[in-house]
């Protein structure tokens, strides 16, 4: 039967705006061997795993790696992403003529929007620690279910599907899904690839 010590400590004041806790869970095996996790809170109350090298990664496969905090998609993060990608559809940018027209009756963000914000979101659910790169690989098997309306708050939820060492590069595989407050259906789900370079 494995026991479980749990240790909470205040370690800084970030910004004059972010509490964060170190959360050190110890789980003892039969054996009496014992393995650590650490994880950081925010006054959110969302934590952050944090993550030292490849074994630490390892044993985290096939499990939740925890959720993002919520984040407001508001019309003025839309207009700027349709600058940046050129991409002016009215649906996204023309508020007064999608309260008319769009069967939404409100302007919706881009899909690539949502997606861009894995890596934002992804840094508040993991901390990988001790690494000299990481590099976003790729994506797989992504599906956008439901659009995200102006003002719609989302939030990442991450789990460890795969992860191998290349040689000295750590590839992982991460099941992203980005739900929408309030809403059954999530905007996508699919996976990310990254690949770590421990040092």
């Amino acid at each position: 039967m494995n026991l479980t010590a749990k240790l909470l400590i205040i370690i800084t004041l970030r910004n004059l705006s972010l509490i964060f806790i170190k959360y050190t869970v110890y789980s003892y095996t039969e054996e009496g061997e014992a393995a650590a996790r650490f994880y950081f809170f925010t006054r959110q109350n969302v934590y952050m795993l944090i993550i030292n090298n490849f074994e630490e990664y390892q044993s985290h496969l096939g499990k939740e790696l925890g959720v993002s905090n919520w984040h407001k998609i508001d019309q003025e993060q839309i207009n700027k992403f349709a600058d940046a990608t050129l991409d002016h559809q009215w649906i996204h940018t023309d508020q007064q003529k999608a309260a008319v027209e769009s069967p939404f009756k409100t302007t919706i963000a881009h899909g690539y929007l949502t997606l861009s914000l894995i890596p934002y979101l992804w840094k508040q659910i993991a901390n990988v620690c001790n690494i000299k790169m990481e590099i976003n690989y790729g994506i797989e098997r992504f599906k956008f279910s439901q659009p995200v309306l102006v003002n719609d708050e989302v939030q990442l939820k991450a789990k460890l599907t795969s992860i191998a060492n290349l040689r000295g590069v750590t590839k992982v595989v991460i099941e992203a899904t980005l739900a929408i407050k309030g809403q059954q259906k999530p905007a996508y789900s699919g996976d990310v690839v990254f690949l770590y370079h421990f040092i």
